[in-house]
């Protein structure tokens, strides 16, 4: 397994996510209605609003995955801050930065990976709204159209929601 790298600008991006009040709050209709929307769509068990934390990713509202964080050292969405659009991974057990990470060798099993990039106001890259199987597959440009579409959708609830305590 390959760690999530650290971006250059690491104290800037975490402090523009801190910026956003989100961290640690409870879960919010406007975000969970998303999820589902995403889960519908592409017809996949797992779906995150996941926002990437200095140690950890902590999920926002998530579908069809336990606990509500993981380290930062084994997330995919850890790669994906690091893309100025998306990440996408057909299949786990074929890339090199996955195969063997316990997320894919363990519960739950993910196979297929795309996470879109949700920037902050100030541009800076927090986190991503995913998508994941447990079985390879690939998306095609009108399923990329949507993916970004969505993302809009997320980042508006994010920046309407900044300031909120």
């Amino acid at each position: 397994m390959i760690p999530a790298p650290i971006p250059a600008d690491d104290k800037a991006r975490v402090q523009a996510l801190r910026e956003l009040l989100i961290l640690d709050t409870p879960p919010e209709e406007r975000f969970d209605r998303l999820t589902r929307f995403a889960q519908a769509e592409f017809e996949v068990p797992m779906v995150s609003i996941t926002l990437v934390d200095r140690e950890r990713q902590w999920m926002k509202s998530c579908i069809g995955l336990t606990g509500r964080e993981t380290a930062r050292d084994i997330s995919f969405c850890g790669h994906a801050i690091l893309e100025p659009d998306w990440l996408l991974v057909p299949d786990t057990q074929a890339d090199e930065r996955f195969h063997d990470n316990p997320l894919v060798t363990g519960e739950p099993h993910l196979r297929f990976y795309a996470g879109a990039v949700l920037r902050a106001p100030t541009g800076a890259a927090v986190g991503t709204l995913c998508i994941m199987d447990t079985r390879p597959r690939a998306l095609d440009d009108i399923d990329l159209e949507i993916l970004r579409a969505l993302r809009q959708l997320v980042q508006e609830e994010l920046v309407s929601r900044e300031g909120m305590a």
